[in-house]
C-alpha cells in the first residue's frame, strides 16, 4: 500500500470513529430513556394498585353517610361557602388550597356527586341554566384570556358565587354583575340538583 493510499485509509478511520462515539452515545441515552421509562410506568402502576385513598377525602364532618341522589344545591352552596379564606394553590383540590375547578370538585365530592376535575371538562357536564334563572349550587363559568372557559364558580344565591381565583390568592365571594365577571360570563351549568 502506497503512503498516499495509506494516509486516505488513516483520515477515513479517524472520521469513522467520532460517528461511531456519537452513536454509542446515542444508543447509551436510548437505553436510558426506555429504562426510565419502564421505570417510571413501573412506579405509577404500584401507586395505582395500592388502592390508597387520597387524605383527606371529602366525607361529611358529622360521620353520616354520604347522601345518594339529588343534594339541594343550597346545601352545595353552603358548604362551598364554608372553604372562604382558604389558600388558593395550582392545582389544588383539598382544604391545604384549591384551584377553581378543584374546589367544585371537592365540594361535589363531599355531597356524592362525582364531577371532572378540569374546567373545560365540568363546562359538558350537567344541564344548561340561563343566567337569569341561576340556583345556588349551579356552576359558572367564565372565559377570562381565551375564547375557552378557564374558571368557574358555584352559585350561592343573591347574584354571588363562591370562587378560587389566583388573583388576591384565597378563595372568596364575588358578586357576577361586577364588571370583571359580567364582561367573562360564559354560561352556567346545573349538576345533581333537582
Amino acid at each position: 500500500m502506497s503512503s498516499r493510499s495509506s494516509s486516505r485509509a488513516s483520515r477515513s478511520a479517524v472520521r469513522e470513529q467520532p460517528s461511531d462515539a456519537g452513536d454509542q452515545l446515542t444508543r447509551t441515552w436510548r437505553a436510558a430513556g426506555l429504562a426510565g421509562i419502564v421505570l417510571l410506568g413501573g412506579l405509577l402502576a404500584g401507586c395505582a394498585s395500592t388502592g390508597a385513598v387520597p387524605r383527606p377525602f371529602p366525607v361529611p364532618e358529622d360521620g353520616s353517610e354520604i347522601p345518594r341522589g339529588p343534594i339541594a344545591g343550597d346545601t352545595v352552596a353552603g358548604d362551598a361557602l364554608t372553604f372562604q379564606g382558604t389558600p388558593y394553590r395550582a392545582a389544588g383540590a383539598d382544604p391545604s388550597g384549591f384551584d377553581c375547578s378543584g374546589l367544585v370538585q371537592y365540594v361535589f365530592a363531599r355531597h356524592g356527586i362525582v364531577v371532572p376535575r378540569s374546567v373545560a371538562e365540568q363546562f359538558r357536564i350537567g344541564r344548561d341554566v340561563d343566567a337569569d334563572r341561576l340556583e345556588p349550587g349551579d356552576l359558572v363559568f367564565f372565559r377570562i384570556n381565551a375564547r375557552d372557559v378557564s374558571h368557574v364558580g358555584i352559585a350561592v344565591g343573591g347574584g354571588r358565587f363562591v370562587h378560587a381565583p389566583s388573583a388576591r390568592g384565597i378563595v372568596r365571594v364575588s358578586l357576577l354583575a361586577a364588571p370583571y365577571w359580567a364582561k367573562r360570563y360564559a354560561g352556567a351549568r346545573r349538576v345533581g340538583g333537582g
